[in-house]
């Protein structure tokens, strides 16, 4: 069985986007070169942000991909938007949509960042 259990970026800068992503994850990498870093989350997921001009094939322009963190609650949404706001440029301030209640930052790359809670059922 395959398992999907690993994120990676394509960045300019890895030492400036570890900055944003310890910051924003409160987590520090375990894995950190001047080409390669890699975070550990407390679920297992893997995020590792590798230099974009060492990546082969070469990828495309950032844009068309979100990561997405789920939250229990929109109270929980709304403090991490709070957090986020120094941390993070918010391209979405907090809304509910048809799925839930939500909010959307990216990262210095372009990456979308997309945080929400299900809508009840």
């Amino acid at each position: 069985m395959r398992t999907l259990n690993y994120i990676l970026l394509a960045v300019a800068d890895p030492a400036a986007s570890a900055q944003f992503y310890t910051g924003l994850l409160g987590l520090e990498p375990v894995e950190n070169s001047p080409s390669f870093v890699l975070y550990v989350l407390p679920n297992g997921i893997k995020l590792g942000l590798w230099i974009a001009g060492e990546i082969e094939p070469a990828p495309r322009p950032a844009g068309g991909v979100e990561i997405t963190f789920s939250q229990t609650s929109e109270t929980e949404v709304r403090a991490t938007h709070a957090d986020w706001q120094d941390k993070a440029t918010i391209i979405q301030h907090p809304q509910s949509m048809d799925f839930g209640f939500t909010f959307v930052a990216q990262d210095p790359d372009g990456h979308r960042l997309r945080v929400f809670s299900p809508a009840p059922r």
